[in-house]
């Protein structure tokens, strides 16, 4: 079906491309509600403690082995066909996770929904610029990009409340009936093409294994560096096995005629900022929907319910964003957009690494609204200098690349917060006990000691009963202090991405590329 006719049929398409978005909903959702059930899971099965992020960390190495390899699906299944597919092999392995008996079968099943799951999200933003002229594009975007950014913002909550009212199957089961419908509805909506699969015959399997085991050893790299160090014998041999599997997928794929992944999209300057942009917004979205409830668990002792009821502010302001998103991107240029998005999103980041252990939802209320009202302004004008301006036929490619960017920046993020939590943490508590023993009256009233006791106790050393309780005051404090370095961190990455927007090409909202009607 050539673009003009997809473009004719107007209502139908639009439905389907909402029926596509459901589906990519429902895989990132899963992510989300899963982690907050983590130790009801854990207890169900007898999973070793030890082995329990093992259910989170199998879907993820097998989404961003599937996300990059969609431009490849695409061309052998087309789009409609691969997205029936994916929502059908998603929703049939969500019941199997639900069905699980044991901790093997679990993970089994996690890393089918995995795979199944990660191709959902490239194919939705391909399809803004395969499926709508570019006058709607910046709707459709705003569609995908609401819900991209509102299921992290969500899960939380809809996590909590499953487990609490229900059990932890009904993480799983709550795919099927979406599922169900999504891939019925695609079936029938989305425009028909016809499939090609004797590309499958130019599969280079070399390259497709290399990049598997790139992806799989960078991910349980970043998995065990915070624990066990980042130049640990296996991390540096996981980084290694990756930079080297990544060298000969590199140089595979640039020699092939018809690559696994067309990395030649590098090439673009604009798809190029694109992507870094991506892997920055990645490590800001994954790393505040991590803090937050870091600190609000460990710190404050809210429940997951709780917390997903604070952190809905952030999905509140997108929301409420989105239409002036839209308005905006139509008649101002994308690295404009791009550059006040991206600074917006920062300033909240920074508001965020001035916390004290007396933080709750009236001081993390602003920062949050900041940072929703940011978030659709550093993903819908990024999404437009990375797709926007490349041929048809390369879009299903670039979007997979640019979306692996965006969940690489958060795996990468996430590793180096818990770097930043878990290695600055002890240090901060030894500081706090010194200026305690120094009596300072700031310290103590930082981490929450009445004055009137600190200061009737003596000059010097503190003995072991105060040491004793005063610890878990002192824990909290230094939690706080290097969570709000993390956030310090993730803020100045952010700012430092303003740095690659001015080598974009310069071109106005909503231009057309040459060779696209």
């Amino acid at each position: 079906m050539v673009q003009s006719d997809i473009r004719n049929m107007g209502a139908a398409i639009w439905l389907g491309f909402i029926v596509m978005c459901v589906g990519m909903f429902m895989a990132i959702l899963d992510v989300q509600v899963v982690a907050t059930s983590l130790p009801t899971i854990q207890s169900a099965l007898d999973i070793p403690q030890e082995q329990m992020s093992w259910v989170q960390t199998a879907y993820l190495i097998a989404e961003v082995i599937a996300i990059p390899l969609t431009g490849f699906l695409t061309r052998v299944l087309t789009m409609r066909w691969l997205f029936v597919s994916a929502v059908t092999v998603f929703t049939l392995s969500s019941a199997g996770c639900a069905a699980s008996s044991s901790f093997a079968e679990l993970i089994a099943w996690r890393v089918v929904q995995g795979f199944s799951g990660g191709t959902l999200i490239p194919a939705v933003f391909s399809a803004v610029f395969i499926l709508f002229p570019v006058a709607r594009q910046g709707v459709a975007t705003t569609i995908a990009g609401v819900l991209a950014v509102l299921a992290p913002t969500v899960g939380p909550v809809v996590g909590g409340w499953i487990t609490q009212t229900y059990s932890w199957h009904w993480l799983f089961l709550i795919n099927i009936l979406p599922g169900i419908l999504s891939a019925s509805i695609a079936s029938f909506l989305l425009p028909r093409q016809r499939p090609h699969p004797q590309s499958l015959k130019t599969l280079d399997l070399t390259s497709l294994a290399a990049m598997a085991i790139a992806l799989a050893a960078l991910e349980i790299a970043l998995k065990e560096a915070p624990q066990r160090g980042w130049l640990s014998g296996l991390v540096l041999g996981l980084l290694f096995l990756s930079l080297a599997s990544l060298a000969t997928f590199v140089r595979r794929t640039l020699a092939a005629r018809t690559p696994v992944v067309d990395i030649r999209n590098f090439r673009d300057r604009s798809f190029l900022v694109g992507c870094i942009l991506s892997f920055v917004l990645g490590i800001g979205l994954f790393g505040s929907v991590y803090l937050m409830p870091v600190f609000l668990a460990f710190v404050r002792g809210h429940n997951a319910l709780e917390i997903g009821t604070i952190m809905l502010v952030t999905g509140v302001a997108q929301l409420l964003t989105a239409p002036v998103a839209v308005f905006l991107e139509q008649r101002l240029g994308a690295r404009l957009l791009s550059a006040a998005g991206f600074a917006l999103f920062a300033a909240g980041l920074g508001m965020s690494a001035l916390q004290t252990p007396e933080s709750d939802y009236g001081q993390m209320f602003w920062p949050q609204v900041i940072r929703g009202v940011a978030i659709m302004f550093c993903l819908l004008p990024p999404t437009r200098l990375a797709l926007g301006n490349l041929p048809e036929s390369r879009v299903p490619d670039a979007s997979g690349l640019f979306n692996l960017m965006r969940n690489l920046g958060g795996a990468i993020g996430l590793a180096l917060i818990d770097t930043v939590i878990y290695g600055r943490a002890p240090g901060h508590g030894t500081a706090l006990m010194q200026k305690l023993e120094a009596g300072d009256i700031a310290t103590a009233t930082y981490i929450g000691i009445p004055l009137d006791m600190f200061t009737a106790r003596p000059a010097g050393p503190l003995d072991d009963t105060t040491r004793s309780m005063l610890q878990p005051l002192i824990e909290k404090a230094a939690l706080t202090q290097s969570i709000n370095e993390a956030w310090a961190m993730v803020a100045i990455l952010t700012v430092a991405a303003l740095a690659c927007i001015p080598f974009a090409i310069k071109a106005g909202a909503g231009n057309l590329p040459a060779d696209r009607t």
